[in-house]
């Protein structure tokens, strides 16, 4: 496709500069071959590299869904039937809790609420880790 011609230049652009490093380096001393660092290594390196943008480029504008929870109850539905205008609900969080961030159901991020020219929004205050979202997932 029209990518292909760009990463070969991507990719001679990068041997050649790893050739005047290497010339560069020769110059004061240094040793002039790396074998980590060859321009055929480079040159692979970027390919690969160009490889994984390409497939990162094609999830990019998958829509996912994102909620910011508040907390949650547990109620019998003779609750929910009394419900009407002005009913208050306890939720089993805390007031000034951070609210949980949720992409298709799985909590990513912790935040706490932020009101931006008359919109709220969420201020993240922590991440959670690849490795901790996994044990999370095992324990359910």
């Amino acid at each position: 496709m029209s990518d292909t011609p760009n990463q070969d230049a991507i990719a001679d652009e990068w041997a050649q500069a790893l050739e005047e490093q290497a010339a560069t380096a020769t110059a004061d001393g240094a040793p002039a071959f790396d074998a980590e660092h060859t321009p055929v290594k480079a040159a692979a390196a970027a390919a690969a590299g160009n490889a994984a943008m390409q497939d990162i480029q094609m999830v990019l504008d998958i829509p996912v869904q994102l909620s910011v929870e508040l907390g949650r109850t547990r109620v019998p539905i003779k609750y929910i039937l009394q419900l009407a205008q002005g009913s208050i609900v306890e939720l089993d969080a805390l007031a000034g809790e951070p609210m949980d961030v949720l992409v298709n159901g799985y909590l990513i991020a912790q935040g706490e609420v932020v009101v931006v020219n008359d919109k709220f929004g969420i201020r993240l205050t922590d991440i959670v880790t690849p490795s901790e979202r996994m044990k999370r997932l095992s324990r359910k």
